[in-house]
């Protein structure tokens, strides 16, 4: 298989899954969450990780929510994203393996939270995260999908910084 065919199949698969997960625990959510009170949570592990449903019209945890226009505003945003993604997906080496992934993460998350918005106007946020009395705005896997793959794109442009930052091996240094 050629490198560039790995590099769309490693993207694609990593966008379809993490949108597949995204959408399948958003219906999950909507059928056994919503119907509790909006303040009731279901406690996965004490003190640390919980499942409570909200609806965020706004971006990543509930930022911007009283945007005016901010259904197609932010819908905008994310064909704008998408596309990005795509184009800097054509322009990457094929074998840079951990930017394929994190293209894909991104992708499928903004596309996962993009559905969500043509649909019903809103995001469906569910996992909220705790740390010693503090509580992390709720979000979903849409939402880590972003996180992750955001961070594996910082992770790979460090690594190839430092990578042509190194002196070729043999190289001498000073005097």
């Amino acid at each position: 298989m050629s490198p560039t065919k790995r590099r769309t199949i490693l993207f694609t698969v990593t966008a379809v899954v993490s949108l597949f997960l995204d959408q399948w625990t958003k219906v999950l959510a909507r059928a056994d969450l919503k119907p509790l009170a909006s303040w009731r949570s279901v406690v996965v592990v004490d003190g640390y990780f919980d499942l409570r449903y909200s609806e965020n019209t706004g971006v990543a945890f509930g930022m911007l929510q009283q945007l005016p226009g901010g259904r197609i505003l932010l819908s905008l945003m994310a064909l704008a994203a998408l596309a990005l993604v795509f184009h800097y997906l054509r322009r990457t080496d094929p074998r840079q393996t951990r930017l394929h992934l994190a293209l894909g993460l991104v992708g499928g998350g903004a596309v996962g939270n993009l559905v969500d918005r043509i649909i019903a106007g809103r995001v469906s946020d569910f996992i909220v995260w705790k740390y010693h009395g503090h509580e992390w705005p709720a979000f979903n896997v849409a939402d880590a999908a972003l996180v992750v793959g955001v961070c594996l794109m910082a992770l790979d442009m460090m690594l190839d910084r430092r990578r042509t930052a190194a002196p070729p091996e043999g190289a001498r240094g000073g005097r």
